[in-house]
C-alpha cells in the first residue's frame, strides 16, 4: 500500500483541524482573561464548602445530644434575647438537629448572634459584630460571590468569569482528546508520569487532573451562574422544562389593612402558632428556619422553612403567614410546593444549591466538590506554566540566521 502524498491529502503531516486550532486559541486567551478570578472562585469555594463542619468542630459546645423532649418555642427565644439585648428584635431563628439554636438579633449587618440550648434555652454563646464586620466564612463567601468589590461590580465579573471557565472546559476537552486511542495515548491521557521532568509533570497535572475534574467543575459552574445571571437562570429552566418560562417570583405580603387589629396578643404568640402549625406537618424534620417579620413594616410576612434532611436543602418546604391574621400566603408555585410534587425542572432548580456544593451526594459529594474546586484552582496556574515554557522553548530553539558567503572575484 502506498502512502498518500501531501498533494493528494490536502493536509500536511501532523496538521490539526480548524476546530482544534480554534479550541486551542479559545482555551489560551479565555484562560488568560479569567485565570486569576477562577483561582479566587475555586479557592474560596474549597474553603466554604465545609463551613458548617468546620464551625461545628471549632465550637464543640454547640453540638447538642438529641433528646426526646420539646424544643424551645420562638417566644422563649424572644424572651431570652430581650434580656441579653434589651430593645432589639429577633431577625431569624435557625433550628438544626443536634445543634444549638441560632438566633440573629438586630439584623444581618452588624447584628448579634445568640446560640441557645435547644431544650433549656440557656445561653451557650453570643457574638456581637459592628456594622460591616464579618465572620471569616462570610468574608470568604463575599469573595466567592463578588470578589470583595461592590456587589454590582463584582457579581458580574464573577459570573461571566465562570461562564468563560465553562467554555474553557469544553475547549480543554477538545485539546485533551487523542487523535488515536492507543495504549500510549491512554497512558498520557489518564495517568500522571510522576517520575518525569517538572514540565512533563506540570503538563500531566493540567491535562489529566483537568479531565477527571471536568464534569464536576461543569456542574459547579452551571449551578453557580443560576444565582448571578438572570438570563442563564431563566434559560436553563426553559431548557429543562421543555420550553416553559420560569415562574416569576412574587413577594408575598401581609394584609396591611389588618394592622392594629387585635387578632393575637403579641408577636411571640404569632411565632409560636406559626411554628406549631409547621412542625405539626413535619415532626421528623432535621431543621427549621423562622424569619421574624419587621413589625415596623405592616406588609412584612412570617416565613418558616422546613429542612427534612440533615445537611441538604433541595427538599425544603416553605410556608409564609400573614403577620396580622396568620393566614397562609401563597403565590410562588416553584418554591412553595413540595419537592415530590415538583416537575423535573422544578426539582432540578430545588437541587441547584446542593449540586453546587456537592451535598446532593452527602458528605462524599462535598469532598468531590472540594477536590474538583482545588483542581480547578490549579488549572490556570499549570496552564500558564505550559504556555510560558512553550514561549521560552521557541526562543531558545530558534535557528541561527544563515549567512551567505560569496566567492571573491
Amino acid at each position: 500500500m502506498s502512502v498518500p502524498s501531501k498533494k493528494s491529502t490536502g493536509k500536511k503531516p501532523g496538521s490539526r483541524s480548524l476546530f482544534y486550532r480554534i479550541s486551542a486559541w479559545l482555551h489560551l486567551w479565555l484562560g488568560f482573561v479569567s485565570g486569576i478570578i477562577v483561582v479566587i472562585i475555586c479557592v474560596t469555594g474549597c474553603i466554604y464548602v465545609f463551613n458548617e463542619e468546620i464551625t461545628g468542630w471549632m465550637e464543640p459546645e454547640t453540638n447538642i445530644q438529641v433528646q426526646s423532649q420539646p424544643l424551645i418555642m420562638p417566644s422563649q427565644i424572644m424572651a431570652v434575647a430581650g434580656k441579653v439585648y434589651p430593645g432589639k428584635q429577633v431577625g431569624y431563628v435557625l433550628y438544626k438537629e443536634g445543634k444549638a439554636v441560632e438566633a440573629n438579633i438586630g439584623g444581618r449587618r452588624g447584628g448579634s448572634t445568640l446560640k441557645l440550648h435547644p431544650y433549656t434555652g440557656a445561653v451557650i454563646s453570643k457574638t456581637d459584630r459592628k456594622e460591616g464586620e464579618l465572620s471569616f466564612f462570610r468574608w470568604v463567601l463575599n469573595g466567592h460571590r463578588f470578589l470583595w468589590l461592590p456587589y454590582k461590580i463584582g457579581r458580574p465579573i464573577i459570573n461571566y468569569s465562570t461562564l468563560i471557565c465553562v467554555i474553557t472546559l469544553f475547549s480543554g476537552l477538545v485539546l485533551w482528546w487523542p487523535k488515536k486511542w492507543t495504549k500510549s495515548t491512554r497512558n498520557q491521557s489518564f495517568k500522571v508520569k510522576w517520575g518525569a521532568s517538572f514540565k512533563r509533570v506540570n503538563y500531566d497535572l493540567h491535562n489529566v487532573f483537568g479531565f477527571y475534574a471536568l464534569l464536576f467543575l461543569f456542574a459547579i459552574g452551571v449551578t453557580g451562574m443560576v444565582y448571578g445571571l438572570e438570563w442563564w437562570s431563566k434559560g436553563l429552566y426553559w431548557a429543562t422544562s421543555g420550553g416553559r418560562p420560569m415562574p416569576e417570583f412574587v413577594e408575598l405580603k401581609s394584609d396591611s389593612l389588618q394592622a392594629g387589629k387585635k387578632h393575637f396578643d403579641n408577636l411571640g404568640q404569632k411565632m409560636d402558632i406559626s411554628w406549631k402549625t409547621t412542625i405539626g406537618k413535619h415532626p421528623e424534620a432535621a431543621g427549621f428556619y423562622l424569619a421574624f417579620p419587621d413589625t415596623t413594616k405592616a406588609q412584612a410576612a412570617i416565613t418558616v422553612i422546613v429542612y427534612p434532611s440533615k445537611g441538604q436543602y433541595y427538599n425544603n418546604q416553605r410556608y409564609l403567614f400573614d403577620q396580622h391574621t396568620l393566614e397562609p400566603l401563597t403565590g410562588n408555585k416553584l418554591y412553595e410546593q413540595s419537592y415530590a410534587a415538583a416537575d423535573f425542572a422544578g426539582k432540578l432548580r430545588r437541587m441547584n444549591y446542593d449540586i453546587h456544593v456537592g451535598s446532593i451526594l452527602g458528605l462524599p459529594g462535598k469532598f468531590m466538590a472540594f477536590f474538583a474546586s482545588l483542581i480547578g484552582a490549579t488549572l490556570p496556574i499549570t496552564g500558564f506554566i505550559i504556555w510560558w515554557g512553550k514561549g521560552r522553548k521557541k526562543k531558545t530553539t530558534a535557528p541561527a540566521k544563515r549567512t551567505v558567503q560569496t566567492a571573491s572575484a
